[in-house]
């Protein structure tokens, strides 16, 4: 097929160096070969550029951290000292949450940020509740927004880099929503351990400067350029002092007002001039957008678990849509209770062929209904009106029946959605998703010393964003960069049937998040016991279900956990992590008709478990993540 061999070669030139669009490349025609579905309509031109790069393995010595009173797990050294301060100094969960946040912005922008959004899980002791900081479409967007002129969905990295995939930002917001209910310290102490470091400069990470010598599209952006590069135009490397005069000014402002500070007056101003102003690819983004966003308090979204070998049960709570995330884990997870999975203990921290094929079957019958069914509830209803119905342990069983299960099952190639109201395909009223990129984020842990908990996960999508950062133009140097959330919904507004897709671009609306912040109780005395979450798009949800079935089904410590090798598939080919499984693993796979992709999957988990002694914690070392605690 020519328009195949043409999208291979997009997506590929240059893969030596940057083996995820290879394997992006793969999974997208893994997905079109096995529905037999046209390319024009299935996927927007491939991207020729990963995301968030590897930054290489480091060892988390001495295995989990155990603390006694409180924990904070975060994604930078200085962003989890931050955390740390305010736990020490009386602070709550989300005070220390806030610290984190404000840190992770400086330190670490190419992930999350104030021009980005999350989703909270907190639980204070008695009832768990939900922060929604997702982005919403800008009043003026359409379900156009990503097409063409020639009605084909753009090249990925022509919708990101620019205004048009900019969202009103919603992490600020919703960080003050949840101070308001659950801080203890005042708002504007919060910001003190980020404004110090902003002013006095902080040391770029081997992370920031791996992801910087890789970048192509940041140094297109005037403001950015001249704060992430030398005036040679080469990028900082590791132990550059970087200070961010202009972050710090917008922090302040921020401290002193809320959430007005950035989405009103001269900073919001900035924001929109910004998006309007792109050369080549402006957005619609207007001061009204920001003004006018309100972050959602939701009910979580729950589900119970039992390991049959232990007879142990939780409950485990996460977001609801438009997050996926909790949704797909909680399939996965189910379908796997229908087979015998619990009995494929790891060895030495290797993964069994029988597991990993019980998995990746469960994946794609998740993934699948992940495609039709999850949006935004604003816009789109459940199934059999309540979320809840994809999680039905009727219907998972019967799901499961599509596994063959045996020993030596065959893969299917490509799973299909199923009916959670029995009712017929026809009647959903929507086309499934077409395979498509996500990447970012960042994920922050904590557990206060009065036990309340949190897990959050925050993004500003792609790495780096749109590329655009904002800076009011006062003098001083850096600013903060704007997310492209808004290449999370479907490129393309309908399938091939000309059924509207459910995750379509549509005014205000929130587009569909992987992100999975979970926290896992004992079902029989509420009590806590796990907060986890991870990065990296789509595959968050994999990495987390790692974790979660390693703690909970083989009884492994959090460390142990986060340390096996990653995997996953988006109903397509197995991704798996490079040089973590032997060739005869990989051999026996293909022999049950698994395709697979070999690639560095940096995920970025972390991990808090209460134990009777106090709580045992650990942190993904594909990236900089480290636990602090007393």
């Amino acid at each position: 097929n020519p328009e195949v061999s043409v999208l291979f070669l997009l997506t590929t030139r240059g893969s030596a160096r940057r083996p995820w669009a290879l394997a992006l490349s793969m999974l997208w025609l893994g997905l079109l070969a096995a529905s037999g579905m046209g390319l024009a309509q299935e996927i927007p031109t491939a991207r020729p550029i990963q995301s968030e790069a590897s930054s290489g393995i480091s060892a988390q010595s001495g295995g989990s951290i155990k603390t006694h009173r409180f924990a904070v797990a975060a994604a930078n050294p200085l962003a989890t000292q931050a955390g740390y301060q305010i736990l020490k100094a009386g602070g709550s969960a989300v005070d220390a949450a806030i610290a984190v946040q404000m840190v992770l912005a400086l330190v670490e922008p190419q992930s999350s940020g104030l021009g980005g959004g999350a989703f909270m899980v907190h639980f204070d002791g008695q009832h768990t509740q939900v922060f929604d900081g997702r982005e919403t479409a800008p009043a003026a967007a359409d379900p156009q927004l990503f097409m063409t002129s020639g009605g084909q969905p753009m090249a990925f990295m022509d919708a990101v880099i620019g205004g048009r995939a900019v969202g009103t930002p919603g992490v600020v917001s919703m960080l003050a929503l949840a101070h308001r209910q659950h801080g203890r310290l005042a708002w504007e102490r919060l910001f003190a351990p980020a404004i110090a470091l902003a002013e006095n400069g902080f040391a770029v990470s081997p992370r920031l400067a791996t992801l910087l010598a890789t970048e192509t599209a940041l140094q297109k952006d005037p403001v950015a350029a001249a704060y992430f590069y030398d005036s040679q135009g080469k990028p900082w490397t590791v132990g550059h002092v970087l200070r961010n005069p202009e972050l710090a000014a917008v922090l302040r402002r921020v401290a002193k007002e809320g959430p007005d500070g950035l989405m009103t007056g001269d900073v919001a101003q900035a924001i929109v001039n910004k998006v309007h102003t792109h050369p080549v690819n402006p957005g619609s983004l207007s001061l009204q957008d920001l003004k006018s966003y309100q972050p959602l308090e939701r009910a979580p979204l729950c589900f119970d678990y039992a390991v049959a070998k232990t007879n142990h049960r939780y409950r485990i709570c996460g977001a609801p849509p438009p997050s996926s995330g909790t949704l797909a884990v909680g399939q996965i997870l189910g379908l796997l209770s229908n087979t015998a999975a619990n009995d494929e203990q790891p060895t030495n921290g290797n993964l069994s062929v029988q597991w990993l094929h019980l998995y990746t079957e469960s994946a794609r019958l998740a993934f699948a209904d992940r495609g039709l069914y999850v949006a935004d509830p604003a816009f789109v209803s459940a199934p059999a009106g309540n979320w809840n119905s994809l999680l039905n342990p009727d219907y998972l069983r019967a799901r499961a029946q599509l596994i063959d299960a045996a020993p030596g099952g065959k893969s299917m190639p490509t799973a299909l959605p199923g009916n959670p109201d029995h009712s017929s395909a026809t009647t959903v009223g929507y086309a499934p998703m077409p395979a498509q990129p996500e990447y970012g984020t960042s994920q922050i842990s904590i557990v206060d010393a009065q036990g309340h908990a949190l897990a959050m996960t925050t993004t500003i999508e792609d790495a780096f964003g749109s590329r655009q950062m904002v800076n009011r133009g006062l003098g001083l140097a850096g600013g903060f960069l704007l997310n492209n959330q808004l290449t999370d919904f479907s490129f393309s507004p309908s399938g091939a049937n000309g059924q509207a897709i459910a995750n379509r671009v549509e005014p205000l609306k929130r587009p569909r998040s992987s992100m999975s912040p979970l926290l896992v109780f004992d079902k029989d005395t509420g009590a806590l016991v796990m907060s986890t979450g991870s990065p990296l798009g789509a595959m968050i949800i994999h990495f987390v279900a790692k974790t979660l079935y390693g703690v909970l089904n083989w009884g492994l410590d959090p460390q142990q956990a986060i340390d096996l090798p990653n995997f996953g598939t988006i109903n397509g080919p197995i991704i798996l992590e490079a040089g973590r499984f032997d060739a005869t693993a990989i051999s026996a796979l293909k022999q049950r008709g698994h395709t697979m992709i070999e690639t560095d999957l940096p995920s970025g988990l972390q991990a808090i478990v209460k134990t009777p002694d106090g709580f045992v914690s650990g942190t993904d070392p594909r990236r900089e993540g480290t636990v602090m605690g007393d």
